[in-house]
């Protein structure tokens, strides 16, 4: 990790924007802007899910994603009820992955949907309007005018880097972060980013940056956050 986690230290990023370029968007009070921490099973297992949870909240996470294709049912609500929890102590806002049922049933603040995953219309009526809703966009900016009509709160672009956890991912090319970062609705950026490459997704006003092995392979997790959510503050800041 760099040695100066408070400095975005990319500086020839930060500068005015010429005409034609995109200007920062109003913060979606809804869906906050910033670090975007998704959990991992195998990086998170048992006991390690809550605390390594904690250490992201704590080096600035502002939304976390309870995301497990594996455990049981009742292991997955055990698990989504005290991270729920844990969210709400930290003044963050804590997604369910892919289990309408289940983000429903521990009040969860919303639900984010890969575009395989389910019905983002039926999700959005029982979801109702004050939960937000994402969907995974991949590099698809025809399917994300869609999802925005149907009403999702933010659209996820990515593999923007190689992934670990979706190594077979379409590839989103950073220019797709440009033209997504047009549309009228929060931008998420996803897949294989971390402090090394996060620079490179940050001259596109994107909202938020969607991060799980930059943060939960970390030796430090409260560390790796910090750093990502640094890198983020500045680049906002460079936009206003």
């Amino acid at each position: 990790m760099p040695a100066t986690p408070w400095v975005w230290n990319y500086p020839h990023r930060c500068r005015h924007l010429s005409r034609g370029e995109a200007v920062l968007k109003p913060m979606n009070n809804k869906f906050p802007t910033g670090l975007y921490a998704i959990t991992d099973p195998i990086l998170l297992p048992g006991n390690r899910l809550l605390s390594g949870v904690e250490s992201a909240l704590k080096g600035g996470a502002s939304v976390i994603q309870y995301r497990d294709k594996v455990a049981s049912e009742i292991d997955r609500l055990r698990a989504a009820e005290n991270l729920s929890t844990l969210c709400k102590n930290y003044h963050a806002k804590f997604i369910v992955n892919d289990d309408l049922a289940l983000c429903t049933r521990v009040k969860a603040d919303g639900l984010h949907l890969g575009k395989t995953d389910g019905d983002i219309v039926v999700a959005r009526k029982k979801l109702g309007p004050e939960k937000i809703l994402g969907g995974t966009c991949h590099n698809d900016l025809t399917l994300a005018q869609l999802y925005i009509e149907l009403g999702v709160d933010y659209c996820a672009f990515g593999r923007v880097f190689p992934s670990r956890t979706k190594p077979m991912a379409p590839p989103c090319d950073l220019s797709i972060l440009s033209d997504a970062s047009a549309l009228n609705i929060p931008i998420v950026a996803i897949g294989g980013i971390n402090a090394d490459n996060i620079a490179f997704t940050l001259d596109y006003n994107i909202h938020s940056v969607a991060v799980i092995d930059g943060i939960f392979a970390s030796d430090d997790i409260e560390s790796a956050a910090n750093y990502l959510s640094a890198q983020l503050r500045a680049s906002r800041q460079c936009f206003s």
